[in-house]
């Protein structure tokens, strides 16, 4: 199990966050309420757990790595407000509450880790593997270094992860999963149910006859909101992207050329050959079987039938050079000649017997074929080198004051007008508005904005930036009726024809739980019956949307109801049989459910367990000296 929790961690260093396993207890932390355990104090820790103190310094760098993490995987810059709405200072702090109190239950149990342990972990940890795929102890230090880690305080670190892991080990290993929880998850999940069925499309509410002025009205007004106008915002902007700046027209015939020789195989496919190998345990095994074969004796396939080879474990299968794991039989495959047996290679795993069985020559697209490409990405390349010298230039140009669009004409950009856009990026008609870089980054900052305001830079995907500008902002506002009236007219006959449907389904649904037969209520209704068979929670079928089968699985076999359909449509019903396959404790199915149950168990008794390590220890947490970590006042 320790060897799962360190697969499932997200980095080497020394914060081992288990997922399955503490991400619970975090949301645990947040049901307990860390806001009711703040309480000032003159201590420069940021939390203590009983005895153990959380350090002003490891907040801080927690906190930080935890901001690049989400900036790497967003690629962009996390700022502070960004980082605060998103909770992140607080999750940070419940991530380590819970390493302290597990450290604190740790040092009142008298747990230590040996030294052989943590050594063995370390040793194992592939970061710190050379080039051989053994640990390789400067790459150990030169990877701590650059990471600004001392070698003492990684050890020290490590050893309290693994007493952590241990302890969490010992309290939710092997967790017994009762067969009434396991039958009772199989009942659930494995039942099927069969009904009969028949819609009432919108055909069967009748003719809607117009609304009345005072039904129109009277609808607006209650649902007003329903039409209001959401706000819009004018923009500007500048966006600086690689592509925008490349110019691949500017790239000589020499520099293509260059290019193109220097990358052999990337404007082409390399050479690939299909392999048989025999694994012998020897070499002497391996020549023996190599004379036989030349001299006539036995062929490739008969020594490798004797080795009780068949067909597919005889296949190697069809690589490159560069594909193949083993260089020794590499080198020897792509010397080969074709359908002869070579000399036999020492490989990683036994000496080798190899038969080339086909040639898939290399093949190169000609220079004149590819030459666009290579220029475009020449002039990319050029255009990134030179991107931030021009981003530069523009932030003085913006420190002056100076409007976007007069930096754009100078600069030789496209300036961006959008008229109006609303906070999901459309239109005044509903349209998507297309011309937005990165749309959702770029309209939560437009949003955020003013106008007037002076706005910093935002970093795009592509590895450029996007300057903007609101010009214009137009209030939320209630549209007037006759603004809106058709809709509110055609809103209204949705709603009369949903009305007509439900009181229709309600009759029908009162006839079959009375005895009548569904075919002819259906019928009396212009429809036709039909039977659906195999239903399974969760999953819509024919006509019935995952509701209406929530509502047949609610729905006593036997008895009558009635559920949302396409559209405005409602599905009639009458449950006519549910089944559950025998439960069978050994099947696949039933071990996985198991599993997942055991999973989900452990995590509840660690979150609880960890609770009640706090309410007997005791948590404090100094707000002050939080604020003051993670640079900022709340």
């Amino acid at each position: 199990m320790l060897q799962g929790f360190r697969a499932a961690s997200q980095s080497w260093l020394g914060k081992i966050v288990v997922t399955v396993v503490f991400g619970l207890l975090i949301a645990g932390l947040a049901i307990f309420g860390i806001g009711d355990i703040f309480r000032g104090g003159g201590s420069n820790a940021v939390a203590t757990v009983g005895s153990t103190q959380i350090p002003a310094e490891a907040l801080r760098t927690a906190y930080q790595n935890q901001l690049q993490r989400l900036s790497r995987q967003s690629r962009r810059p996390i700022t502070p407000d960004q980082a605060k709405a998103l909770g992140l200072d607080r999750q940070v702090l419940a991530q380590l509450i819970t390493e302290a109190s597990l450290d604190q239950k740790t040092k009142d149990l008298g747990l230590r880790i040996p030294d052989s342990a943590v050594v063995r972990l370390i040793q194992d940890e592939p970061a710190f593997k050379g080039p051989n795929g053994a640990f390789d102890v400067n790459t150990f230090r030169d990877t701590l270094r650059q990471a600004g880690l001392t070698e003492q305080g990684f050890v020290q670190e490590q050893r309290a992860v693994a007493a952590r892991l241990q302890l969490a080990e010992a309290i939710t290993a092997e967790l017994p999963v009762s067969l009434a929880a396991r039958e009772a998850i199989h009942r659930y999940t494995a039942e099927r149910r069969a009904a009969a069925t028949f819609t009432l499309p919108e055909a069967a509410a009748g003719e809607i006859p117009a609304p009345t002025d005072e039904q129109v009205t009277t609808f607006y007004n209650d649902r007003k909101s329903a039409f209001r106008a959401p706000e819009y915002r004018s923009v500007n902007l500048l966006v600086l992207d690689p592509a925008t700046l490349a110019k691949p027209d500017a790239v000589t015939d020499a520099e293509a050329r260059a290019r193109y020789e220097s990358e052999q195989t990337k404007f082409g496919t390399p050479e690939k050959r299909s392999i048989q190998q025999i694994v012998f345990p020897n070499d002497a095994d391996a020549a023996a079987a190599l004379a036989r074969i030349r001299s006539g004796e036995v062929t490739f396939d008969q020594v490798a039938t004797e080795r009780g080879l068949d067909a597919k474990a005889l296949d190697l299968g069809t690589f490159t050079k560069s594909e193949l794991f083993d260089p020794a039989v590499a080198d020897a495959a792509f010397a080969a000649e074709a359908n002869a047996v070579g000399e036999p290679v020492k490989g990683r795993f036994g000496t080798v017997l190899l038969r080339v069985t086909a040639v898939q020559p290399a093949a190169r697209k000609p220079f004149e074929d590819v030459a666009g490409e290579v220029r475009r990405e020449i002039a990319l390349e050029k255009a990134r080198d030179g991107l931030e010298k021009v981003h530069d230039t523009i932030e003085d140009q913006r420190a002056g004051a100076k409007p976007l669009a007069d930096i754009a004409r100078e600069q030789g950009l496209a300036l961006v007008t959008v008229p109006a856009v609303d906070a999901q990026g459309r239109d005044p008609q509903g349209k998507a508005v297309e011309a937005i870089p990165d749309k959702d980054a770029t309209l939560a900052a437009i949003f955020r904005s003013d106008m007037g305001a002076d706005n910093e830079a935002l970093r795009t995907r592509s590895g450029g930036y996007v300057w903007y500008d609101v010009t214009k902002i137009d209030p939320a506002h209630d549209k007037p009726l006759a603004e809106v009236r058709d809709a509110v007219e055609a809103q209204w006959k949705t709603d009369e024809v949903s009305r007509r449907l439900a009181a229709k389904a309600r009759e029908a649904t009162e006839r079959l739980d009375k005895g009548e037969a569904i075919e002819e209520v259906a019928k009396s209704l212009g429809q036709e019956a039909r039977t659906v068979s195999d239903l399974s929670r969760g999953r819509g079928r024919d006509g019935l949307s995952a509701e209406g089968v929530a509502r047949v699985f609610a729905t006593p076999v036997g008895k009558s109801g009635a559920a949302s359909g396409e559209g405005v449509a409602r599905v009639v019903f009458r449950v006519t049989s549910a089944t559950v396959p025998a439960f069978v404790p050994s099947a696949a199915s039933a071990v996985a459910v198991e599993q997942q149950y055991r999973t989900a168990l452990a995590d509840d008794i660690l979150a609880q367990y960890i609770a009640d390590v706090q309410k007997q220890a005791g948590v404090s947490v100094n707000d002050a000296a939080f604020r003051r970590a993670i640079g900022g006042e709340y």
